[in-house]
């Protein structure tokens, strides 16, 4: 039989073996080449291809254990992937080998050339990094050396130990990305500016770094970067939006429309301050009273001052249906959310924090009747709104 070089070899097929009783290798490879022979046309036929060494020598393992064989089939491939893959899926309609009932299952087909590719990578990069004495002459070898000290330019920032660039304490305009691969990819282009603050979970020292600088929000181009521009407006001041084009990700963007993104940033409106206008325009409502008047009116309010001092320092919310029960719990980042997801139901709602014009817009169209938070940006309403200080 015909050999095939281990050089000129494209694939490796690999299957597992088992058969109900004790057989030896020759009764293996007699059943591959005879249960096979006729199955696939002439030019498939193994004996053929093996002859004219476009197959390679059948290797088969085998182990007896308790009256039963087991093993596994090696076959190389000079054909091409299609050719190799009949051949494979051939060996699984092998049911006997010599007397023993059997079954022939494929694991895997391996592509060579990607194994000796990657082995190619691994060993050029180690080469590389014992070549200590020699310049590079290569202008990608270059920009890969320039980058890796980008990349070591990394700092991190704050008790939370953010990724951020080396020039943010110093700079007066910082640049806020998603995650470390974004800032990883904004010191490749040379921006030192820049913070991945890896949430809407935002620590107090970043609300004051952003208190006193001007502030860019660099998003994915997609809807998930809208959805965080929306939360964090919530929490930072921004100044300024830079979107990556459409579909792509900050971290995978090129120099070029790293930079051209930047300059296409745009002031930021917050939404919502337009949002509440048209409220406000539509539901105009007269002044409301002193509000502790409106604390009498409000069923059991000493379970409700007794759930709301258990908020404190959660910087969460509960939503309640009309008996007082928990509906559920959110952050108050969330709160809005949870309120359109439920949209009825809804009776009180408990805040540990500010009850923003967002909030209050959207309870109103839920038909929340009252809301309870430690203080209000809002004084006319039609939902009853009682701050800490009423409680008092």
């Amino acid at each position: 039989m015909g050999k095939i070089s281990p050089v000129s070899a494209k694939y490796i097929i690999y299957a597992a073996i088992q058969i109900d009783g004790i057989v030896e290798r020759p009764d293996v490879i007699g059943a591959i080449f005879g249960q096979t022979e006729g199955l696939l046309g002439n030019e498939l036929e193994l004996r053929e291809l093996q002859r004219s060494g476009r197959i390679g020598r059948i290797e088969v393992n085998l182990e007896v254990k308790q009256g039963k064989t087991t093993g596994e089939i090696i076959i190389p491939s000079s054909l091409d992937k299609a050719e190799t893959a009949i051949i494979a899926a051939a060996l699984e309609t092998i049911q006997k080998i010599g007397p023993c009932d059997s079954s022939v299952k494929i694991e895997k087909m391996e592509d060579v050339r990607i194994s000796k590719r990657t082995f190619v990578l691994e060993r050029a990069k180690a080469l590389l990094k014992d070549l200590s004495t020699a310049l590079p002459d290569s202008q990608d070898i270059t920009n890969e050396v320039s980058d890796s000290v980008r990349i070591e330019g990394v700092v991190e920032y704050g008790k939370d130990r953010l990724p951020a660039g080396p020039e943010l304490e110093t700079s007066n305009d910082i640049i806020l990305v998603e995650g470390r691969a974004d800032v990883i990819n904004l010191l490749r282009c040379g921006i030192k500016n820049c913070i991945g603050i890896g949430g809407t979970n935002i620590p107090e020292s970043i609300k004051e770094l952003c208190n006193e600088r001007t502030v860019t929000i660099f998003v994915d181009g997609d809807h998930g970067g809208d959805l965080i521009v929306k939360e964090l407006s919530n929490l930072v001041k921004i100044d300024f939006v830079a979107k990556a084009p459409d579909g792509k990700e900050v971290e995978e963007l090129a120099n070029k429309e790293v930079f051209k993104a930047l300059r296409s940033k745009v002031p930021f409106v917050p939404a919502k301050k337009i949002e509440y206008k048209k409220f406000e325009r539509n539901f105009k409502t007269e002044q409301r009273p002193e509000r502790k008047i409106f604390t009498k009116k409000i069923p059991n309010i000493d379970k409700l001052k007794d759930m709301l001092n258990e908020l404190v320092g959660t910087k969460g919310a509960s939503l309640l249906d009309k008996n007082l029960n928990l509906l559920g719990k959110v952050p108050v980042t969330e709160l809005v959310t949870a309120i359109k997801g439920l949209r009825t139901g809804i009776y009180v709602i408990l805040v540990d924090g500010l009850i923003t014009r967002d909030m209050v817009y959207n309870a109103e169209r839920a038909r929340v009747k009252y809301m309870l938070g430690t203080d209000s940006e809002v004084s006319r309403a039609r939902v009853t709104i009682v701050t800490s200080k009423d409680l008092e």
